[in-house]
């Protein structure tokens, strides 16, 4: 079969791969229907590299089951679905940490995600056990199936948080994940989305999306704007959704007193905090949710279930951030692009088809 393969920074190669094989009684093999390019794969891909080089990439996707191992129990052939790329203790054939024995599967000691050292989402095929099979609803499509990672990263993240009806919720970042956070904060009742960015098309994407006020980072001095906007109140609840050092470290002057800061974006470099912004976490008594993954008990978790519920009910919407449909092949050239400032900008939500 065809996938790509992460060799090394800025080495992506488009190669065969061999059909993966049902090796245990639990392993359900799916063939792809959409994946999804992750902000975190354009960082790795640019700064980091491979964990494992010549790796099948990718974690985002959905497919269709096309074999089943004998102890599977509720996918079946022909079932449509939305990988869970999460792998824990149990998946690794090792004992259970501490925490995968509480139930508290994001904080495994031992979690990966496939992509990263087992074979990926971008590729023909895939082998996952079965718990990591979501069904799909007949009303939930195949793409829109792909996004459901990405939103339930954004909804295990908003349920650290004490985000109620009529709450300020300030979005820092408006790439997929920032987006989708700008989403779920007008489903459950946030007053006002203030979204804030460096690129206008970003912004633009925001307002489409629910943000009710914008803020350029690059002209406009962020904290003087929300201070303007909420009459000093700030934002109830701040979610950094960018992960660059610059906002990661100055977040904290965004949020309201007893407000509380949510991080999902992942910087990937030292950050350096000015007194003044780390004094607002104290002076301020702030609560600061760190979030990983999207994965709770009973595995996926009620992050998953909630994500369905709501894309069913048409209340949320991931499939409006998509902008690009692609072939596999297509994928090394696409990377290339996502390197190139001047174009950076009109790629939102890129999915590989078939």
């Amino acid at each position: 079969m065809n996938a790509l393969k992460l060799y090394a920074k800025r080495d992506l190669r488009f190669e065969e791969q061999p059909y993966p094989k049902i090796e245990k009684g639990t392993d359900v093999i799916i063939q792809i229907k959409a994946a999804g390019i992750c902000g975190s794969d354009i960082s790795r891909y640019k700064k980091q590299g491979p964990y494992v080089p010549g790796m099948v990439w990718g974690h985002e996707f959905s497919g269709i089951v096309v074999e089943t191992g004998s102890q599977v129990k509720e996918v079946t052939v022909g079932s449509r679905i939305s990988g869970v790329p999460t792998l824990t203790c149990e998946d690794q054939s090792i004992n259970l940490c501490r925490y995968c024995r509480k139930g508290e599967y994001a904080r495994c000691e031992q979690l990966t995600v496939v992509g990263a050292y087992y074979p990926g989402g971008f590729a023909e095929y895939i082998k996952l056990p079965e718990k990591n099979c979501v069904l799909l609803p007949d009303s939930v499509d195949l793409e829109t199936a792909a996004m459901l990672e990405p939103a339930a990263v954004v909804q295990h993240g908003l349920f650290h948080t004490n985000l109620t009806i009529g709450d300020t919720v300030v979005v820092v970042g408006c790439g997929t994940i920032g987006l989708l956070a700008i989403q779920l904060s007008v489903i459950y009742g946030a007053r006002r989305v203030i979204a804030v960015d460096i690129s206008e098309t970003s912004l633009h994407r925001a307002q489409a999306n629910g943000a009710t006020v914008l803020i350029n980072g690059r002209t406009e001095n962020i904290l003087q704007r929300i201070i303007e906007l909420t009459e000093g109140d700030m934002g109830d609840v701040v979610v950094e959704a960018a992960g660059s050092i610059d906002s990661s470290a100055q977040v904290f002057a965004y949020a309201k007193k007893g407000g509380g800061v949510v991080f999902l974006g992942i910087p990937y470099s030292d950050i350096q905090i000015e007194r003044f912004y780390f004094e607002k976490i104290v002076r301020n008594e702030l609560t600061i949710w760190g979030s990983w993954n999207s994965v709770s008990a009973p595995f996926p978790g009620k992050e998953w279930e909630t994500i369905i519920h709501l894309i069913e009910k048409k209340k949320l919407q991931p499939e409006r951030l998509i902008t690009h449909r692609i072939k596999l092949q297509e994928g090394p050239k696409i990377f290339e692009e996502l390197m190139k400032e001047e174009t950076s900008d009109s790629f939102g939500k890129i999915l590989f088809v078939p």
